[in-house]
C-alpha cells in the first residue's frame, strides 16, 4: 500500500467534545485548581509534570483514587538513577487496586459489581466473562490455597500459561499475598522456560496443559512434566485443564492439582477459618510484584523485577490521561503471558474498565478474527502490534466496510516502529474518526517513554507525545541533548517511579547499570537511563523512532536507522517481511536487506533495483543496500520483534547463546554461509 500524504502531515484531530469529556482535561484542572496554573493544554501540562515532578506524582495519586493504608509526605528521595525511591512511607497492596477491595464497585459506587472485569476469548470462538464480583471471589480463593501452600511475602509464583481469564485470576491472588508473578507463553520450548523460571526459583508453578494455536490444539503436559522435574524449589503445581486428557508426568504427578480442585480447596480453607477472604499485607511502594525478562537472543534473560507502587502508578497514568481509559470501557490487546503488554493490559481493571483476553493465532480462521471480537464486544481502545497492522495491509483486510466498530476511539500499537503507511491504512481501512497511538517503551519500564494522548492530533508516522512526568530527551554522542529533528539516543534525564528495582541475582547492580546507565562517561550521581532507541523528536512534540541503537548500522560512519530502510521496503506488495544488518567488509560496514516474498515469487534483478530505487528515493543514497537476499523466513522473538544482531552474529559464523528465545529459531540456520555475501 502506497500513499501521497507525507510524513508528519496531520490524520486526525480530536473532537471538541473529546476535548472536554477526556480523563486528563479533567486532571488537567485538578492541577490548574491544586496549583492556580493556567495550564492551556496537553504540552504545557507534559511540561509542569517534568519541572515539578513530586507534584506530578501525587496529583496522578488522587486523581487515580490510589487505594493505599497510607501515602506518607516523602515523595521521593535519593534523586539518582539508579538509587531513586518514590514514596518510601507509602504501604499499598497492588491487587487491592485492581479488585476494588475497599467495596467500591468499578464505576466508583458501592454494591455488588456485576459489570465485566473480563471478556475472554479463544480461537474456538467461545466466549468466557467474569464480573468484578466473580473475579474477586476467584482470587480469594486462589489467594487461600496459595497460602496453604506457604506462598508469603516475597515467595514467587510462575505462571506457565496461555492469555486466559486463570492467568489474570493467578497474577491477582500472587500479588494479594506480596509474592512475585512471572510468566511465560506455553508456546516456549522446555529451555526457554527453563531459563526463566529456573533463574527465579518458584514455589508454586501454574501451567495449562496445552494451548490452541492456528487450529491445532498444542499439548505441553510433557514440557510441564519436564519443568517441574527441574524445577526444584516447587511445593506445588496448579494445571489449568485445556488438552484434554494430557497429564504432567514425573514428580508432577503427586504434587499438581487441577484449577478447578485448588479453587475449591481455597474456599473450604476460607470457610474452615470462619472468614470470607485473607487480609491482604499492605506493603512498601517498592516491594516487588513482577519478575519480567529481556528477549534473550544474545545470552541468558535478564530477570528484571518490578515494584508495585511504580507499575500500578505508570499504569494508571498510561490508561487514564493517554489512553482515555474509563470506567466501562473494554480495553483489548493482543498479547500473550510473555510480553509485557499483557501486565499492562491486566492493570486496565484499575480504571473500572472490562479487559478482553484472546488466545490464539490472529489471523485464524482468517484476518478479521480480532475485529470480529472488537464488533462482538464492543472494544473501545484496539491494542495490537505493528507487525499485526502490516500483516493486515498486505492481506487486504478492510474492517471499516466489514465491521461495526461504533464503540472503538483509539487503535494502539507497540512492538516495533508503525510506519507511515500503516497509518495510512488504519484511517482508511478501520476507521477515519480514531486516535491512533503508536507506543514505545518496553519490559525495561514495564511501560512507555513515548506515546499517545486522545485530546492531540495525530501526524502520520509519528507518536504524538512523551509520557507525561517523563523527562525524555535525544543525546549525541557526547551526552549533549539535540534539538528537534536530530537523530541520536533516546534518555530520561530524570528518575520516574516504574525503573525497575533492578535485576534479580545482581550484586551491586553492576549488571543493571551496565545496561542502562552507564552509555556516557559521567559521574554516577549524574547518570541517565539510556534506553537503547536511536530516535528524533518532532515538532508537533512527538517522537520517530529510527530503529535499535545496538542495531544502528554504520556505512562510512555513518549513522543510519534500521527503520529508515524498512519503511520504503515494506511498502513493496512482494515484501512479507524484511530484516536489514550491517555486514562487516573490507575494513568497513555494508547494508545487507534480507527479504522474505509473497508464496511463489522470486527476487529478480528488476525487484532489486526497483527496491534500491525506491530506498534511495525515500531515504538517501546512504541507505541503499549493497545486497539483497531473498530468504524463507525471517527470525522473530515470541513478542514479535525482529532480531537484527542474532541475524549479524549468524551471517559473521558467531555463535548465538539463546535460540530458545526465538518463535522460529530455525530461521537463523537460512543466514548461515550465503555465497551471495562472500562477494
Amino acid at each position: 500500500m502506497t500513499s501521497g500524504v507525507m510524513s508528519g502531515e496531520r490524520l486526525w484531530q480530536p473532537s471538541a467534545k473529546l476535548l472536554r469529556e477526556a480523563r486528563v482535561t479533567a486532571f488537567r484542572a485538578l492541577i490548574n485548581e491544586r496549583h492556580a496554573l493556567d495550564l492551556s493544554d496537553f504540552h504545557a501540562l507534559h511540561a509542569w509534570s517534568i519541572a515539578e515532578r513530586e507534584a506530578f506524582w501525587v496529583a496522578l495519586w488522587d486523581f487515580a483514587e490510589v487505594r493505599a493504608e497510607q501515602r506518607g509526605d516523602r515523595v521521593l528521595i535519593d534523586d539518582t538513577m539508579p538509587g531513586a525511591r518514590w514514596f518510601p512511607d507509602a504501604r499499598l497492596n497492588f491487587a487491592e487496586n485492581l479488585l476494588h477491595g475497599d467495596g467500591l464497585r468499578g464505576d466508583g459506587r458501592r454494591g455488588a459489581d456485576e459489570t465485566p472485569a473480563i471478556i475472554a476469548c479463544g480461537e474456538d470462538g467461545a466466549m468466557r466473562s467474569l464480573s468484578f464480583d466473580q473475579l474477586r471471589r476467584e482470587v480469594d480463593a486462589l489467594t487461600a490455597w496459595l497460602a496453604d501452600q506457604g506462598v508469603g511475602v516475597g515467595d514467587r509464583v510462575a505462571g506457565f500459561v496461555a492469555n486466559v481469564p486463570e492467568a489474570v485470576v493467578a497474577m491477582l491472588a500472587t500479588a494479594s499475598l506480596g509474592a512475585v508473578w512471572s510468566s511465560c507463553s506455553p508456546d516456549f520450548g522446555i529451555e526457554g522456560v527453563h531459563d526463566r523460571f529456573g533463574q527465579i526459583r518458584p514455589k508454586v508453578l501454574i501451567a495449562v496443559d496445552g494451548y490452541r494455536y492456528a487450529g491445532r490444539v498444542h499439548d505441553v503436559s510433557d514440557t510441564v512434566g519436564e519443568l517441574v522435574e527441574r524445577l526444584d524449589s516447587l511445593v506445588g503445581v496448579v494445571i489449568v485443564p485445556f488438552a484434554g486428557d494430557g497429564r504432567p508426568g514425573g514428580r508432577a504427578v503427586g504434587m499438581s492439582c487441577e484449577w478447578g480442585a485448588a479453587l475449591v480447596a481455597g474456599r473450604q480453607a476460607l470457610a474452615a477459618q470462619g472468614i470470607a477472604r485473607l487480609e491482604p499485607p499492605m506493603l512498601p511502594f517498592d516491594h516487588p510484584l513482577y519478575i519480567l525478562y529481556s528477549s534473550g537472543t544474545t545470552g541468558q534473560p535478564k530477570c528484571i523485577v518490578h515494584g508495585a507502587g511504580g507499575t500500578l502508578l505508570q499504569h494508571l497514568k498510561e490508561h487514564q490521561l493517554h489512553a482515555d481509559v474509563r470506567p466501562g470501557d473494554k480495553v483489548f490487546f493482543f498479547t500473550t503471558c510473555g510480553w509485557m503488554m499483557w501486565n499492562w493490559l491486566v492493570t486496565g481493571l484499575a480504571a473500572g474498565a472490562t479487559i478482553v483476553l484472546y488466545d490464539g493465532s490472529p489471523f485464524y480462521p482468517d484476518g478479521n478474527t480480532l475485529f470480529d471480537l472488537a464488533e462482538s464486544v464492543g472494544v473501545t481502545q484496539f491494542g495490537t502490534s505493528a507487525k499485526f497492522i502490516d500483516a493486515c495491509v498486505k492481506a487486504s483486510i478492510a474492517p471499516a466496510q466489514t465491521h461495526r466498530l461504533e464503540h472503538l476511539r483509539s487503535v494502539l500499537s507497540t512492538g516495533s516502529p508503525l510506519v507511515p503507511e500503516s497509518f495510512d491504512y488504519v484511517y482508511e481501512h478501520i476507521g477515519a474518526d480514531l486516535c491512533l497511538s503508536s507506543m514505545s517503551g518496553g519490559t525495561d519500564i514495564v511501560s512507555c517513554f513515548s506515546l499517545g494522548a486522545s485530546v492531540l492530533p495525530v501526524h502520520r508516522g509519528e507518536l504524538q507525545c512523551l509520557g507525561l512526568g517523563m523527562d525524555v530527551q535525544v543525546y549525541d554522542d557526547q551526552g549533549q541533548p539535540l534539538p528537534a529533528g536530530e537523530k541520536g539516543e533516546l534518555v530520561c534525564a530524570q528518575a520516574f517511579p516504574s525503573m525497575p528495582i533492578g535485576f534479580l541475582d545482581d550484586p551491586g547492580d553492576a549488571r543493571y547499570r551496565r545496561a542502562y546507565f552507564e552509555r556516557y562517561d559521567v559521574p554516577a550521581e549524574q547518570a541517565v537511563w539510556c534506553h537503547g532507541d536511536f530516535v528524533s523528536r518532532t515538532a508537533h512534540g512527538g517522537l520517530i523512532i529510527h530503529g535499535r541503537s545496538d542495531a544502528v548500522l554504520n556505512p562510512g560512519g555513518v549513522r543510519i536507522g534500521t527503520a529508515e530502510i524498512y519503511r520504503p521496503v515494506e511498502s513493496f506488495d512482494e515484501v512479507l517481511e524484511a530484516i536489514v544488518i550491517g555486514q562487516r567488509w573490507q575494513g568497513d560496514v555494508r547494508v545487507v536487506l534480507f527479504v522474505r516474498l509473497r508464496e511463489g515469487m522470486s527476487l529478480d534483478d528488476t525487484l532489486r533495483d526497483r527496491i534500491k530505487s525506491r530506498v534511495r528515493e525515500r531515504a538517501t543514497p546512504r541507505h541503499v543496500p549493497a545486497r539483497i537476499v531473498q530468504v524463507s523466513d525471517i527470525p522473530r522473538t515470541r513478542s514479535g520483534k525482529l532480531v537484527e544482531l542474532a541475524v549479524a552474529r549468524r551471517v559473521h559464523g558467531e555463535a548465538i547463546d539463546n535460540r530458545e528465545a526465538l518463535a522460529n529459531p530455525e530461521a537463523l540456520d537460512l543466514f548461515a554461509d550465503l555465497p551471495e555475501l562472500d562477494v
